[in-house]
């Protein structure tokens, strides 16, 4: 929990156009205390947090203990700027973040800062200084620890030197790298990069340190539950109200890095199939000409601020892949800004025909988010757009086009709407229960589809991965506890809670804005009584690329609520007496398959890249390397692209060709590896469910 990560969680936001952000100005520090306001709403928060959280907390030296441990965290997350001494000066405070939120006293999480923004002002001075007078030997075999999260605090200012020593000539050594062989290094970027750090901590005002600090509380407890404070809840409002304009990307905060969370259906950034979650963008420039703007260590806000801009305008972007790790090569990008409709990320549908399935036609329908116009719904529209009903119309359509079995593909979609998922559900069952909701007094309220009509009563596959969540999982999830439809492809997120949005301001008779509480207030939970949580939904037939997912999803998260289970409401389908077969005719196809050897491969790559803590300074050994990686990488895409009959690429920067870019977004197809093996299993299912029938065929 990095410093503003929070910040975005709370907005989790895409990124928008035309949004008022207030330019930061230089704060002066003896301006950092806490005020009136501050104090009264750590007092409302406290309240609200013990009698309406769903596990009901106890704000006592035990939350305390995490929240301070927090609160560093968030502060100095890489453990370059405290030494251990600095640490051992407010030990004293750790078991009093309890009493500072109960009873106002806010003064130890600002002293903590005051102290954190010097130590800034002193680094980002020691490192500008070695920038302009040090002459650093690449020749000499030494490595930098670029990720400490888990590394003790530094002994003393003498090992931070030694520290920020190797991180200049990391930075140093990333822009030679990066520059050609007859182009100098440009030290005015590093130098503006780390102006950039120091004046971004400078400009954190008194709301922001309270802001990070009742964070620190809140994510002790779960990792949904957060607080915007009134400046943030305002330019919320703002971007709530704006047509979803920009890229399309959701960002957050990763240790000084700007990562990409996802992309939005329907926007540039995945119209572009080159940007991608996990991404980092280190720069921005404006046009086709601009100058390119370093964002190393801005703050999330200002970052956002360059990057959106009116329909239609271009925006650069300075991009390290995923598949490079943090001190990768970085590569340009340009996209045009655009609107995002609620066409873009409506369902769609397609019919699959291969020799492979026998004769059977397969319909697809892809469902990007559960989503539902409630601006039209309450205004009486008859005709207002929603999940279930743009499927209906769709299974309607593959009905007409005489398919054999129906493929539901969830994968990326991130959830929506409640109403929509439970109605969704209604559509492939007779009626019934659909999801179970517990709030924090112990009430169960189940969601039920009460009309009869079962739409689509054929052969179902519901396809997900890793990315699928909420809404995702409810739909996923009844339909495999009543037996409707198989689930294929990789456990789903995981995200079985329920957040709200609470004006603090409403518990004090005041006109003050005291800001919004993002608050997790109840807990989803399957038919079958097991809770979506943590775990997720487990496919029937697991695709090889979960086996290394590892941490990931909300049971990588700190404090996530665990799993658990309440009664059953229904008793359930059986497990398909034909699951044994499908699961092993296809890992006998996977074992062959060259898309899926080339997911396999790509994950195995990208693994190794995330448990990367470390680099050489040595500078060809750093060249040897990255060589060595980027050719493994382009072997993996060239051998998928023989199997699919396209030309090879010559190197990981050669743009895809313009043709194929304009007819297909996926020209290599990996995409499509996921969904051609469900439609095979669910092709395979239909046969021997009804031999007969498709022997006929």
């Amino acid at each position: 929990m990095h410093m503003i990560k929070s910040f975005l969680i709370l907005l989790a936001a895409v990124v928008f156009a035309n949004a008022a952000w207030a330019k930061p100005q230089f704060v002066p520090p003896e301006t950092l205390e806490p005020d009136l306001q501050q104090r009264r709403t750590a007092l409302v928060i406290a309240q609200v947090l013990e009698g309406f959280h769903y596990t009901r907390p106890s704000i006592d030296d035990s939350l305390s203990r995490l929240a301070y441990d927090r609160y560093l965290e968030a502060l100095d997350p890489n453990r370059a700027f405290f030494t251990r001494e600095d640490i051992q000066r407010f030990a004293k405070y750790r078991e009093y973040f309890d009493d500072s939120l109960m009873k106002g006293r806010l003064e130890p999480a600002f002293e903590i800062f005051r102290l954190f923004r010097s130590k800034v002002e002193q680094r980002t001075a020691f490192a500008l200084d070695l920038l302009q007078r040090y002459e650093f030997d690449f020749e000499h075999r030494e490595n930098y620890r670029f990720d400490r999260e888990d590394e003790p605090w530094a002994e003393d200012e003498a090992a931070l030197d030694d520290l920020w020593r190797k991180r200049v000539k990391n930075d140093l050594l990333s822009e030679r790298l990066g520059a050609s062989d007859d182009e100098p290094v440009d030290k005015e970027r590093l130098v503006k990069r780390y102006e950039g750090i120091r004046n971004r901590v400078q400009q954190m005002n008194p709301g922001d340190v309270f802001q990070a600090f009742v964070n620190s509380m809140t994510l002790s407890i779960e990792p949904h539950t957060s607080y915007m404070s009134p400046e943030l809840s305002e330019n919320f409002d703002i971007n709530m109200r704006l047509s979803l304009q920009g890229i399309g990307a959701v960002l957050r905060a990763d240790d000084g890095y700007t990562k990409i969370q996802s992309t939005v259906v329907g926007g540039p950034a995945a119209r572009s199939g080159k940007l991608h979650a996990g991404d980092h963008i280190v720069g921005v420039a404006q046009g086709k000409d601009g100058e390119m703007q370093d964002v190393m260590g801005w703050r999330l806000q200002d970052v956002v601020e360059l990057i959106r801009g009116a329909k239609g305008s271009t925006v650069r972007l300075n991009v390290i892949p995923k598949s490079e790790g943090r001190n990768g090569r970085a590569r340009e990008l340009a996209l045009v800004r655009d609107t995002i409709k609620l066409e873009d990320k409506a369902a769609k549908s397609e019919v699959l025909e291969d020799p492979e399935f026998g004769g059977l036609r397969i319909g697809v329908i892809d469902i990007p988010a559960f989503y539902r116009d409630f601006a039209g719904h309450a205004a009486g529209k008859s005709n207002f757009r929603s999940t279930t009903r743009d499927v209906r119309a769709l299974l309607s359509e593959l009905e007409e086009q005489q398919v054999d079995g129906v493929i539901i593909d969830l994968r990326q979609d991130g959830g929506g709407s409640l109403a929509e998922a439970t109605e969704l559900t209604g559509l492939f069952i007779p009626k019934g229960p659909v999801v179970q909701i517990k709030d924090a007094s112990g009430n169960v309220e189940i969601e039920k589809d009460v009309d009869p009509e079962e739409v689509y009563g054929g052969p179902l596959v519901v396809l997900v991965n890793r990315n699928s969540a909420s809404a995702s999982e409810i739909f996923a999830g009844a339909i495999q506890d009543y037996g409707r439809g198989l689930i294929v492809g990789e456990p789903t997120f995981g995200k079985g809670t329920v957040q709200t949005l609470i004006n603090l301001s409403r518990y004090l008779r005041t006109d003050e804005d005291l800001g919004r509480l993002r608050l997790t207030m109840a807990q989803f939970f399957r038919v079958l009584g097991a809770s979506t949580q943590h775990r997720g939904v487990t496919p029937d037939i697991s695709f090889p690329t979960a086996e290394d997912l590892g941490d990931y999803g909300e049971r990588s998260l700190d404090h996530a609520i665990p799993w658990g289970a309440i009664p059953a409401v229904i008793r359930g389908g059986s497990q398909d007496a034909h699951l044994p077969y499908l699961r092993a005719a296809s890992e006998e196809r996977i074992r062959k398959d060259p898309g899926f050897q080339f997911l396999v491969d790509q994950e195995a790559e990208l693994t190794k890249v995330k448990e990367t803590t470390s680099v050489t300074l040595h500078e060809e050994s750093r060249r040897a390397e990255r060589a060595e990686r980027e050719a493994r990488l382009l072997q993996l895409r060239n051998r998928l692209r023989a199997h699919r009959g396209l030309p090879a690429l010559e190197s990981l920067d050669e743009d895809e060709d313009e043709r194929l870019a304009q007819e297909d977004e996926d020209p290599e197809g990996v995409d499509r590896i996921m969904l051609q093996e469900t439609a095979l299993i669910l092709s395979d299912w239909i046969r021997r469910q009804q031999p007969m029938t498709a022997q006929a065929r």
